[in-house]
């Protein structure tokens, strides 16, 4: 009988907005990629077919002004631009799939094309004369109503007076359907605050807008209208056509999509746009409107993010002058790290509302979490196994116990509050589902503390018992008696032993807490007598034949249990971390699996603390 197929999981297509390249990359841009890149990675892990889109806006005006203040040719610009986007991939460790470029990707152009024709033919788009205040900055126009005491309510420049003849997109017909499809969930627009802000723009009736630029005023920069020279595509509509234009959308015949664009926008699964709150009425207002015109699929899921600000202030590429190299993501990397740089944006960024960004704060959780938290627990671990076991981990004993079910319990659960919170666009509450297993870890340290089953699993061994006894016996080494009895910490050592991860050779060679050698003049496990049948003080092995000691019933046995369930919750820890944090997560993994002759690597620094600036 053929065992059932598992159904195949459906696809997951993630996006983040492609940038304006009229300067380098900012730290803003980069919350929202290392957020799409968790997702992707979350998804693949658990089995979806994933696609990850990113890239960048090369036909903008914003781009032609800043290569004539420059005085550079404006592809000369865009390219040198455009490739310190593409070069974040390294730096941010992010796992894109396809990598845009509206000025240059050749199935760009001939998907704006058909998306155009398709509208054109659904009767959307057709020509008037207009007058009206424009924002080079937000590349649109504003009602006199709409801005803050004569400004852009988000550039704060005055906007300036434009009249010419464009083709317009019949926006107005749309209103009831997009409010049809977001309030039944169809269309999903995240958080609950900026759902209602789109609703409130739909309810407060949709406006025709424009949908092109005159060739002069675009300084003849973008991608023609069709049949009409003497007009340029409007640079949003170009813009937002990449989503189906980088699948191959317009290369089949008659403006179709090819196999990417059935897979990935015309099948079954997820397509999710990662966007800033500044745009959002472009991706669940005009976006899904065209594509209702042209008569294609509609995105899933809208999630949108909130600012990173500097003293209060939104960080921009045009305003990245006044706060240096604090907001340019690849020079964060370079002095701090990734993991550094990408744990901030996870771990300190919330689902809704701004969030300050400063060195320090990046510099204080860095040396919290990870060289203090993480980097500490994977090395307390790996040496006490190293220190009492000689680097094996025993799973001899029994796999449940009351010493480690809350540990268990931990990272049994940690997956599924993982992805539930990364269902809700939640990435703070995704990070602190999988810290739960650390402090978990650590509570776990605390309550059976291992260092006293060793000393209880030395005190009730024979004087000839052979090598696991051998770590823990209550030896001292010649000439330096008063090393006996001590768990030995680089730094800061507490009651319990904890070590850091400074990487001081403090530790080694040092005695373990019952005054045994540690496993770097220890005899190898091989052969230990531990589960054949060694007797207890009266004679009687435990169901495991390990020794059974006063206070400590079968401390051998427990202390192989708490051992193996603390590095399985560590590498419970590197597989739940891997979408957050992919190279310390595989660092992480490294230190905690054995090598062919089951013994772990030495234990080593997996973080270095930061120092303040």
């Amino acid at each position: 009988m053929t065992a059932a197929r598992t159904p195949a999981k459906p696809p997951y297509y993630v996006t983040t907005t492609i940038p304006y390249v009229n300067a380098r990359p900012h730290l803003g841009f980069a919350l929202e990629l290392v957020r799409a890149d968790v997702l992707a990675r979350h998804r693949r892990r658990v089995g979806h077919p994933v696609r990850f889109l990113s890239g960048t806006d090369d036909n903008s005006l914003k781009n032609v002004l800043a290569a004539e203040a420059e005085g550079v040719p404006v592809q000369q610009f865009v390219d040198r631009n455009a490739a310190a986007f593409a070069a974040l991939r390294a730096p941010l460790a992010l796992s894109f799939d396809d990598f845009i470029r509206t000025s240059s990707d050749p199935r760009h152009r001939t998907g704006v094309e058909a998306l155009w024709r398709r509208c054109a033919a659904a009767g959307d788009l057709y020509r008037k004369h207009y007058e009206g205040l424009y924002c080079v900055g937000c590349e649109q126009f504003w009602a006199p109503e709409e801005l803050v005491e004569g400004r852009c309510p988000e550039h704060g420049t005055v906007p300036r007076p434009v009249a010419e003849e464009n083709w317009f997109f019949r926006l107005s017909r749309y209103g009831d359907r997009l409010r049809a499809l977001i309030t039944s969930g169809r269309l999903r627009v995240e958080p609950a605050a900026r759902r209602n802000e789109v609703l409130a723009l739909i309810d407060g009736g949709l406006h025709d807008f424009s949908v092109s630029r005159s060739v002069a005023r675009a300084r003849g920069w973008g991608i023609p209208v069709p049949d009409d020279p003497d007009q340029v595509v409007y640079v949003w509509w170009d813009a937002l056509g990449n989503y189906v234009t980088a699948l191959g959308y317009g290369s089949a015949p008659e403006g179709g999509g090819g196999d990417a664009y059935e897979r990935w926008w015309a099948g079954e699964g997820r397509r999710v746009h990662l966007v800033g709150k500044g745009v959002v009425r472009f991706h669940a207002v005009y976006w899904p409107a065209m594509l209702l015109s042209a008569g294609l699929p509609l995105p899933t899921d809208v999630l949108v993010h909130d600012y990173l600000t500097v003293d209060g202030r939104k960080i921009s590429k045009s305003a990245g002058t006044g706060v240096g190299s604090a907001v340019d993501p690849a020079q964060l990397v370079a002095a701090y790290g990734t993991d550094a740089v990408r744990w901030w944006l996870l771990r300190d960024v919330p689902r809704v509302g701004d969030a300050d960004f400063t060195v320090e704060r990046l510099i204080a959780r860095a040396n919290s979490d990870l060289a203090g938290g993480l980097g500490n627990l994977v090395h307390r671990v790996v040496t006490m196994i190293h220190r009492y076991r000689g680097g094996r981990p025993d799973r001899t004993g029994a796999p449940d116990s009351p010493d480690t079910a809350p540990l268990a319990t931990a990272c049994r659960t940690a997956g599924d509050r993982v992805t539930a919170a990364l269902a809700r666009h939640d990435f703070r509450r995704a990070a602190a589902a999988v810290w739960t297993i650390l402090e978990e870890a650590n509570r776990c340290i605390e309550s059976t503390r291992p260092w006293d089953l060793a000393k209880a699993e030395a005190a009730a061994a024979p004087p000839a018992a052979g090598p696991h006894l051998g770590l823990t016996g209550s030896l001292a080494l010649p000439g330096n008696p008063g090393l006996a009895g001590r768990l030995d910490a680089p730094a800061n050592p507490d009651s319990a032993g904890r070590l850091d991860t400074a990487g001081r050779s403090g530790a080694a060679g040092r005695l373990d807490s019952a005054g045994g050698p540690d496993s770097a003049g220890s005899p190898d496990l091989a052969g230990s007598p531990d589960t054949t049948g060694r007797p207890d003080p009266a004679g009687s092995p435990d169901s495991a034949g390990r020794l059974a000691v006063a206070g400590y019933p079968g401390a051998a046995g427990r202390l192989d249990v708490v051992l193996v369930a603390l590095l399985d919750a560590c590498r419970q820890l590197a597989d739940q971390l891997a979408p957050f944090l992919p190279d310390a997560a595989a660092r992480i993994a490294r230190q905690c699996t054995p090598d062919a002759d089951g013994v772990l690597p030495p234990p080593a620094p997996l973080f270095a603390r930061i120092e303040q600036p």
